[in-house]
């Protein structure tokens, strides 16, 4: 995209490790798995990713470290996707799946320093210089503080880049008053979107269930809708990743609700486009204005 890259910010990125196990047990009592296959995770690593599918300029940056960290950077190299981590001497979190099940189990993140939150956010201002847009995605680890998400949408807004703001909870609302482009977040309501906006977004798209979503400007109000399978949910990271260019490109709210519900739900679980799919799904998502 000319004019600057979309920076990615993940800060408690993942490494996710998949094991395809055995129907059963072997003869010691052991069920066999598979080598493990790496994956780099983390909704803004997500972003990233989908994000460059599309033929964007992206940059994913936030922090990692340890052997994860560095297994992290590898998988990007290997999809194509630039990225600046900040390095820390704790080891990045790992996810790890197991096939066909799909259970997970979940490592807790790194704990941040004070010395390595200084070193990214002077990481973070130089990124600036070249972005034409930011997002800031995910949750934050131990060690940084609830208006860690507040200082970095101010960062970029003093330097009149746009953010797109993926959060929740204290740190979403200390970091809603500084006026982000865009904030996505998880309710049932749309009057939460409308709270938001209220708050100081410039316009705000909530998750609701069964593959809804609601977008809320000063000027509008739309509501998403598009058929899931039984037990299905919308893939936050794709979500956010399919209102990025729209918010960038100044698509109309119905035109950036259909692609980010069509890219949502169209991902594969490996997190990549399916673009049979999303093509397909572009003309079942159902929008209504208020």
């Amino acid at each position: 995209m000319s004019g600057g890259v979309i920076v990615t910010v993940t800060l408690n990125a993942a490494l996710r490790v998949s094991y395809q196990t055995a129907a059963t047990a072997g003869s010691n009592g052991i069920t066999p798995v598979s080598r493990p296959a790496y994956r780099a995770g983390g909704r803004g690593v997500t972003v990233a990713r989908l994000l460059r599918e599309f033929g964007h300029d992206v940059l994913a940056a936030g922090l990692v470290g340890g052997a994860a960290g560095e297994l992290i950077g590898q998988d990007l190299a290997r999809a194509g996707v630039p990225a600046e981590f900040t390095r820390i001497r704790g080891e990045s979190r790992r996810l790890f799946t197991f096939l066909p099940s799909g259970l997970t189990y979940g490592e807790p993140g790194p704990y941040i320093t004070t010395e390595e939150l200084g070193r990214f956010a002077g990481d973070y201002r130089t990124l600036l210089a070249s972005a034409a847009a930011v997002v800031l995605s995910g949750s934050l680890p131990d060690g940084l503080p609830d208006d860690m998400y507040a200082t970095l949408v101010r960062y970029a807004t003093e330097a009149g880049i746009p953010v797109i703001l993926d959060a929740g909870g204290e740190e979403l609302l200390l970091a809603v008053r500084n006026r982000p482009a865009l904030v996505v977040a998880d309710s049932a309501e749309a009057d939460a979107a409308q709270a938001l906006v209220r708050l100081g977004a410039g316009a705000a798209a909530v998750r609701g269930k069964e593959g809804t979503v609601a977008a809320v400007t000063e000027s509008g109000r739309w509501t998403a809708s598009v058929a899931l399978p039984d037990g299905a949910v919308l893939d936050r990271g794709a979500l956010v990743a399919g209102l990025v260019p729209g918010e960038l490109l100044g698509w109309s709210w119905p035109d950036r609700l259909r692609h980010c519900l069509a890219l949502a739900t169209g991902v594969t679980p490996d997190g990549d486009v399916d673009p049979r799919a999303y093509e397909t799904l572009l003309e079942t998502v159902a929008i209504t204005s208020a």
